[in-house]
């Protein structure tokens, strides 16, 4: 059964939840290595890396909400988001290797690509939950 949803405040929420779930692995990260806030002043102090982050996970949130509706019309959207998560994930990748080179050091992989991971966990889980698109699939293979 389908059921009424909305992009922008599913997505809004999503955002919410997965900038929060970083931010905190983060602060956690940077608490355990000795170095509290250590990755918010690398990358601009704590109060703008917390308005970016958390402005660039809204936009993420609301994109990701969006293409699972849209892909629930269009299944072949599916495979060009997963393409789009693949691109995102190395563009963090490629952040972690420069940021082990100008500031960060070696924890730089574990602060940027294990929040990158924390991240995509949370929505991958948040968004089965409640979008069974892989499961509305199924059920339309079944009745073709």
């Amino acid at each position: 059964m389908w059921r009424s949803h909305q992009s922008l405040r599913e997505g809004v929420t999503l955002g919410l939840i997965v900038g929060t779930a970083i931010w905190l692995w983060l602060v956690i990260v940077d608490a355990v290595a000795g170095q509290p806030f250590r990755t918010f002043h690398v990358l601009g102090g704590i109060a703008l890396f917390t308005v970016l982050h958390y402005l660039l996970c809204l936009a993420y949130g609301v994109t990701a909400v969006a293409v699972v509706h849209r892909a629930a019309r269009e299944p072949s959207l599916i495979m060009a988001a997963a393409l789009g998560f693949f691109l995102i994930s190395f563009a963090f990748a490629m952040l972690s290797a420069l940021l082990s080179q100008v500031g960060l050091g070696h924890l730089a992989w574990v602060r940027i690509l294990g929040g990158n991971l924390v991240g995509g966990i949370l929505t991958f889980f948040l968004l089965s939950r409640t979008h069974p698109v892989l499961e509305e699939f199924k059920e339309a293979e079944q009745e073709e």
